[in-house]
């Protein structure tokens, strides 16, 4: 994938499953003399030309390992129907203009995927624009998401927001089908982590739950994990 021309034409087949809320990322990278101009072309377009009822967030991956170095990622989210309208919408002057200029100052594609996402913990309504992603291989995802809303749900502190879900199309020969996004209100919190939101028993309530969401959550292998920016959202 050289550049993001391909969204123009591409159409993903959304699974019709009862989730509430859809996803598809993209990953590019940009050298850093342009990364200035990517966000006002973003800035620009999407102030004035939103899918109807789809979020977009334009993210900067800050902290990565190298086999996941690209420098920005841009998701798209919504109902299955806004997702899918979305893409349905086919083609237009004003959009093929955008990905024309946004292709010009792109360095080169990394990846795509789509997903859902099934659980979310905290105040979505406040921003959490630092945040701590985890990419994961699961064995059972069934077991394992009931095991996480168990351990999860009850010992998500306040100022985290906490979120996961699975990844259905976009897989790569690692092996990642699930992540886990933990968003704070600033860096520091992002540095510090969710133990330093919580009290001492409400870290040790916490860590026990979470031993027995190991215990009862199947085989699961951490792939990779990073640290990302919402730049900003439309």
């Amino acid at each position: 994938m050289k550049n993001l021309v391909f969204i123009l034409c591409l159409f993903f087949g959304l699974q019709t499953q009862a989730q509430d809320v859809h996803f598809t990322v993209y990953n590019f990278s940009v050298e850093s003399q342009d990364v200035s101009t990517i966000f006002k072309l973003f800035d620009d377009y999407f102030s004035k030309h939103k899918p109807a009822n789809v979020n977009v967030g334009l993210y900067e991956n800050h902290f990565n390992d190298s086999s996941n170095n690209f420098t920005h990622s841009v998701v798209f989210s919504g109902s299955l129907d806004a997702l899918g309208g979305m893409y349905a919408g086919g083609d237009n002057d004003t959009w093929s203009l955008f990905i024309t200029r946004v292709n010009q100052h792109m360095k080169d594609g990394f990846s795509s995927a789509m997903g859902t996402r099934l659980a979310i913990y905290g105040n979505a309504n406040e921003p959490h624009p630092f945040q701590r992603y985890y990419l994961l291989d699961v064995d059972n995802m069934s077991k394992w998401v009931e095991s996480y809303e168990n351990a999860i749900g009850k010992h998500n502190p306040a100022g985290r927001l906490n979120m996961m879900g699975r990844i259905t199309v976009g897989h790569g020969p690692d092996g990642v089908n699930a992540w886990v996004i933990n968003g704070f209100k600033d860096f520091k919190a992002a540095m510090a982590g969710a133990n330093a939101l919580r009290t001492d028993s409400e870290n040790e309530a916490s860590s026990k739950a979470w031993a027995e969401h190991r215990e009862n959550g199947g085989d699961v292998k951490l792939v990779r994990s990073g640290l990302r920016i919402l730049l900003k959202s439309w």
